[in-house]
Parts: structure tokens; sequence; C-alpha cells
């Protein structure tokens, strides 16, 4: 009963968020609660909500003020040097461009935000792209697939969602995947020169004006808004606290809820001294950080119900029994390649949340760690970036006005790639086990 009950209410919850009739906020929180009272699960239940709150508690923390610690650093500028001095640095050849655009976006990716990294990257470089007569695809590509790479950071989404759906630290999933992201890195530059390389025997090379680099609005609000919350003065200020948290997140010095939250304190002292600015700051970031957060403990609802009934484990003793026993040792590859369809066609909701905890189960009769199939599970984002139920796809193509279709045709394939290499990556430097 519990393995029917609990395969319904995954499939229900799937259901409901990919065809649009509930949001995964609250699907997360009804749908498991109607299947625990129809189960029969009237005693404990609030316990086992409240249980999985707590458990995802600080990864809204986390999240919380990683968002809003990058926001600040958008607003006080500190990527505008960045941003003019790759302009100026590329401007003319499209090989060097097509390379700007897909190490700039890395970069800025670190944020771990989609929506803020189209902004920044379609703001600096479309201009440049239509003046020289760049296949626009080529950069909504390169853009699209960067963010996806750079989203396996501990606060973005993918890896907070797996560390959430599994009650494992994200550094676990993040830290033994560096050299995989990193040569996902190099195959996307490389990518970025085939491009280059095509476009600039297609365009030749052109001498674009200084001037087209002059005026750079990033960050919340229109751009007086954003000229006035910038602070200059604050770059290396800004630069060198933002280096030393990079540092000390890798490190593990402190726990990263903590260090996110000291990181906050001190930028936001540095840059934004007057209480009512540190709430204008905050008041902008405001909505990202609920639309986050609120869907994370939403979740703790979710896993809370799915462990405390007792239907993951069955669920999970029902996929043994399916799974032939050969096939078990490979569980952790398995995950990785159905990631890419799987994370496509659903919402990285739908597969964390609902999916994830069922094979993590599974993969645990065969050894195979949480935090393995965690990190094979994150192989597929970059794919996943480019499915038509990813909200920020649409801003992206909106910004660079291209036709979904065409960025989907132009991209898929590179899509494909670029997660390849990731589980390549991971299997060779020991992130994801072949055999166990």
């Amino acid at each position: 009963m519990l393995t029917i009950l609990g395969f319904a209410m995954v499939v229900c919850f799937m259901y409901l968020i990919m065809t649009k009739r509930m949001s995964a906020l609250i699907a997360l929180i009804i749908v498991p609660t109607v299947f625990a009272l129809a189960g029969g699960f009237y005693h404990g239940l609030g316990e086992m909500m409240l249980s999985g709150v707590k458990a995802l508690a600080p990864t809204g923390v986390m999240l919380t003020f990683s968002i809003l610690y990058f926001g600040l650093m958008i607003d006080a500028g500190l990527f505008d040097p960045l941003v003019r001095f790759i302009l100026k640095l590329v401007r003319g050849d499209p090989l060097k461009v097509l390379m700007g655009t897909a190490i700039l976006t890395l970069l800025v990716s670190l944020d771990g935000d989609s929506s803020t990294t189209y902004m920044i990257a379609i703001a600096a470089f479309l201009p440049l792209y239509r003046k020289l007569g760049i296949n626009i695809l080529a950069m909504t590509c390169l853009v699209n697939l960067a963010s996806g790479i750079m989203n396996l950071s501990p606060w973005g989404g993918p890896t907070a969602r797996a560390a959430a759906a599994l009650r494992i630290d994200a550094l676990d999933i993040f830290i033994p995947m560096i050299p995989a992201m990193l040569l996902a890195c190099v195959t996307l530059v490389g990518v970025a020169i085939g491009f280059g390389l095509r476009e600039r025997r297609r365009t030749g090379v052109l001498q674009a004006e200084a001037h087209d680099y002059d005026v750079i609005s990033l960050g919340a609000g229109d751009e007086k808004e954003c000229e006035a919350n910038r602070r200059p003065k604050m770059f290396w200020p800004n630069f060198i606290l933002t280096t030393v948290l990079l540092v000390l997140l890798v490190m593990g010095a402190l726990p990263i809820q903590i260090l996110f939250m000291l990181a906050f304190a001190v930028a936001a002292m540095l840059n934004y001294p007057s209480l009512s600015q540190q709430k204008e700051r905050i008041g902008a970031y405001a909505g990202n950080v609920l639309a986050v957060t609120s869907l994370i403990f939403a979740a703790g609802i979710f896993t809370g119900i799915l462990s405390g009934t007792g239907m993951v484990d069955a669920m999970a003793k029902s996929l043994l029994a399916v799974i032939p026993h050969s096939f078990g040792p490979y569980l952790a590859v398995f995950t990785a390649i159905v990631s890419l369809p799987f994370t496509f066609f659903m919402s990285n909701d739908a597969f964390y949340f609902g999916i994830l905890p069922v094979i993590a189960q599974t993969a645990a009769g065969y050894g195979i760690s949480p935090a393995e199939i965690a990190r094979a599970s994150i192989v597929g984002q970059p794919f996943h970036l480019l499915s038509p139920l990813v909200p920020s796809l649409y801003l992206l193509v909106g910004l660079a006005k291209v036709d979904i279709g065409d960025h989907q045709r132009f991209s898929i394939k590179w899509g494909i790639l670029i997660s390849l290499s990731l589980l390549i990556g991971g299997i060779l430097f020991g992130a994801i086990p072949v055999y166990r």
C-alpha cells in the first residue's frame, strides 16, 4: 500500500506542476498532505512536516543570504569593470567575442541565478553581436549553457534542491564536482572557439568604436537607479570580500550559511552604510528571496512526509525488486544519464523532490552514497536550462529577440555535449562511480 501511495503521490505531484494546474509551491504542500491523510497517517503528521522543514532550514538561510549578497555586488558595480574590460579586449574579432561571451558568462554565473546572468550577458554583448553581424543564436547558446554549468554551485538551484531532497550538505555535492565543472568550462570554451572560427570566416574582423562600451546598466532597476546604486570606490574592497568568501566556501572554514550571512552584513555596511539604503537594497531583492526560500520550505513538507510515512523506503524496495541485480551497481551513471531527459521534460522540483529520493534509497542498497547519487543527478543541468519548462529561458530569448524554437534547435546538441563532459569529468575525477 505504501508503495502504491508513494508512487501515486509523486505522479500526481509531477502531473499537477507539469500541466501547470498547480504551482510547485502549492503542490509541495497540498499533495503530500492529502496523500498522507488518505493513507491514514493522522497521528504524527505535523511532526513529520515540521521535521522536514527543520531539515531544510539551513538551505533556506543559505539561499536567502547568497541572493542578497550577490545582488548587492551587482548593484555596487563589482562586475562592471570586468564587463568593460572583456568587451574592449574582444571587440572586432568574432572569435574573441564568442570566447569572451563564454568566459564572461561563466564568471557572472557565480551568483547561481540564471535570470541575473542572462540580463548581464545579453546587456553586455547583444549590441556588439548586432554591430558585427555575428549569429545571435551562438550567443544565446553559450550564455544558456554557461549558466547551466555554474548553476551547480552550492547556492544554485539544482545543487540546493538535491541537497535538500537527500538531506545532505551542498558542499558534499559541489566540491568533488569542481574538476568536472572545470572540464565542462573548457569544453564550452572549445565550443565557443568553434563558433568563433565559423563566424570569423563568414563576417571577417571588424573594428568596433570605443563608445560602444561606455554605457552598461547592470543591477535592479532602470538605468538611473542602477547608476545611483553604483559604488565605484568600493570595487577593491568588494573584490577582496568576494574572493575571500569564495575561498572560505571551498575550504569549508565555516558553515556555508554563516559565511553568506557574515559576507552580506559586511557588504551592506561597506557599500550602503545608512539604514534607509540597506532597507532599499534588501527590498529590491525581496521578491527573488521569497520565491526561492518559500519553495525550499514547502519542499520540507514533501520530503518530511515521504520519509516519515515510510513511503520512500517502500518505493525503494519496489525498485530494488524490479531492477536486475547486475544493473544496480551502475545506478550512479544511470542517474546521470536519465537526468538529461527527466529534467528536460519535467521541472527540477519534480525530479529532485519526486524521483531522486527514490533512486538514492535504491542505490543505498548497492553501497552508493546519497552524495554520489546527488552529484550524478546534477549532470543534466546544462541541458535542463534549454527546457521550455524553465521560466528563465523565456527571459533569455526575449532579451536577445530570438525564437525559442530556433534557439533550442541550435543549442540542444551542444547542451548534450556539455552535460556529457560533466559526466565524464565526474567519472574521471572520482566524484561519480561507474560501478560500485
